[in-house]
């Protein structure tokens, strides 16, 4: 990947790396009601949300949108977007990027 779409890069205002080594980095995602980040790209990721949240996303020629509730986890596989918070709450996620 090109780190310089990394969203640590794109938006580091929102994006902080709290843990990394050779197989994996750990990346923390704060934002609040109508933050929109720049065209950022994740890696294959378990998403680990820590707050609910509404946001839209456009990936390619689509727009998403997204509800997720506290404290869930999933997979996500790599993608480029831009999101945009367009709830009413602070977004709180953990990304952990598989290397």
């Amino acid at each position: 990947m090109d780190d310089s779409r990394h969203p640590t890069v794109t938006d580091p205002e929102l994006y902080r790396v709290i843990f990394e080594n050779d197989r994996v980095r750990v990346v923390e995602f704060r934002d609040t009601p109508g933050t929109r980040t720049l065209r950022h790209h994740h890696p294959d990721s378990v998403l680990i949300t820590l707050s609910a949240f509404r946001r839209r996303m456009a990936i390619d020629d689509r727009i998403v949108e997204v509800d997720r509730a506290p404290f869930e986890a999933g997979w996500m596989a790599a993608h480029t977007h831009i999101g945009e918070n367009v709830g009413d709450t602070p977004t709180h996620v953990i990304f952990v990027e598989i290397k």
